[in-house]
Parts: structure tokens; C-alpha cells; sequence
């Protein structure tokens, strides 16, 4: 008898905890609804201003004297790295297609093999030595956790981590820890998008982003009443 009615004693004091807890927590769950459902009722696109850009014919980068960047090369870009202790020059297209050379010969090079693709993520990833495989990936068939259009190698590590390096550029193009996996899968879930993970201005999240304001402001009036209605000394 006397648990249950210490066990009943203590409700009434969890109310006023959470009436407590409720005033101190409820303005920053507005601020934080309030500032969330503002930032979807535009596209990310249009607050960048993309959508004020002029669309442009693309101009050819040239050099003059360069036989890499000359007009009938239709460079849209030119990247010098050092790979392998050489100079490489990586040309991307205005068509969008890539490949390397050397940038000294303008001899082309071939793209990146599963073995060449191996000993770069060995040398510059932390735990890259412990490799579990190695898959080839088309530009139109990249994994959902890289999401680039690009030929890719995936390099799977022991700890679960995934590392894509570009069978065109020679480079570490992407790293993937299990952590980045579940943090993406979070992030679609916070923009209720886990199809593309991107969309942060659609009907369902708008709606439920006011819903959830108007349930905090709701909320935070009814303290303000139940504090009024709370009854005073002596009154039963």
C-alpha cells in the first residue's frame, strides 16, 4: 500500500518536472521548427541562385602554345596532380568525358586497373592495405553512396569503409565510412527523401514541418493556461 501510494505521489511531481523541462526547451523547439520549415519553402537551387544564371554556350579553354588545351581539343577543363612522381594532366571535355596524360609528353594513359586502384587507396587511406575487394563500376551505373557519373573502382576495406577512385582522373574520388552510410540514411530520413537524399523543398515535408509547429505553438499557449488554472492554496 505504501509503494503504490509513494509510486502515486510521484506522478504528480513528474508533471511539474515536465511542465519545467517543457518552458525551458519549448522556445528553441520553435526556433528550430519555425527556422526548419522556412528553409524547405524554397528549392536549394533557387536560394543559390541558379536559377539566375544565363544559360550560356560553354567556350573551349585554350592556352595559346598549349598542344593540351588547343581549340580542337574542346577542353572544358585542365587539372594538373603529381601521380606516381609525374606530372598528370586530367582533361575533362566539354562532353563531359575524361582522361589523363602525361604532362610533359602528351602522351595519353591508360585508365586505372584494379591493381593500380588497390595500391593508391594502400597509400593514402589509413587501414587502406586491408582490402576485401575491388569492383569496377560504369559512369551509369554508380553505387547509391557515391552518386557521381563517373567510372569508379570501389574498394571495399575491411572495416566497411568504401573508396572510390576514378578509373579516368587516377584519383581518390570519394571515401565512405560506415558512419557516412548511416548518416546519409539519417539525413534522408530528417528530409523525408530516401530516394535521392537531396530534396529538401517537397509537399510532405513542408506539411509535416507546419504540422509540427503548430503542434509546438499549441503547446507552448496550453502551459501558459495550465499555469493559470493551476488552483491556489486551500481551494480543493
Amino acid at each position: 500500500m505504501g509503494r503504490g501510494m509513494a509510486r502515486f505521489a510521484f506522478m504528480p511531481r513528474l508533471a511539474r518536472w515536465h511542465i519545467w523541462l517543457g518552458w525551458l526547451v519549448g522556445v528553441p523547439i520553435v526556433l528550430w521548427l519555425a527556422s526548419g520549415l522556412f528553409m524547405t519553402l524554397r528549392p536549394i537551387g533557387e536560394v543559390r541562385g541558379e536559377h539566375l544564371r544565363r544559360a550560356l554556350p560553354e567556350a573551349p579553354l585554350v592556352i595559346a602554345g598549349s598542344a593540351l588545351a588547343a581549340p580542337e581539343a574542346r577542353l572544358k577543363e585542365l587539372r594538373l596532380v603529381m601521380q606516381q612522381g609525374r606530372a598528370v594532366a586530367i582533361l575533362t571535355g566539354l562532353d563531359g568525358s575524361i582522361r589523363r596524360v602525361d604532362a610533359a609528353s602528351g602522351a595519353a594513359l591508360p585508365p586505372l586497373d584494379a591493381a593500380a586502384a588497390r595500391a593508391l587507396v594502400a597509400e593514402r587511406i589509413v587501414g587502406g592495405d586491408k582490402v576485401v575487394r575491388v569492383t569496377a563500376y560504369a559512369a551509369d551505373k554508380a553505387p547509391f553512396d557515391f552518386r557521381r557519373p563517373l567510372a569508379v573502382w570501389q574498394v571495399r576495406l575491411a572495416d566497411g569503409t568504401n573508396v572510390y577512385v576514378g578509373r579516368e582522373t587516377g584519383e581518390i574520388e570519394a571515401v565512405r565510412t560506415r558512419w557516412w552510410r548511416a548518416f546519409d540514411l539519417a539525413w534522408g530520413l530528417h528530409i523525408m527523401d530516401l530516394s535521392g537524399r537531396e530534396d529538401t523543398s517537397h509537399p510532405v515535408l513542408i506539411g509535416f514541418a507546419a504540422l509540427a509547429l503548430g503542434s509546438a505553438l499549441i503547446g507552448c499557449v496550453l502551459m501558459f493556461r495550465r499555469r493559470r488554472a493551476r488552483p491556489g492554496p486551500g481551494t480543493r
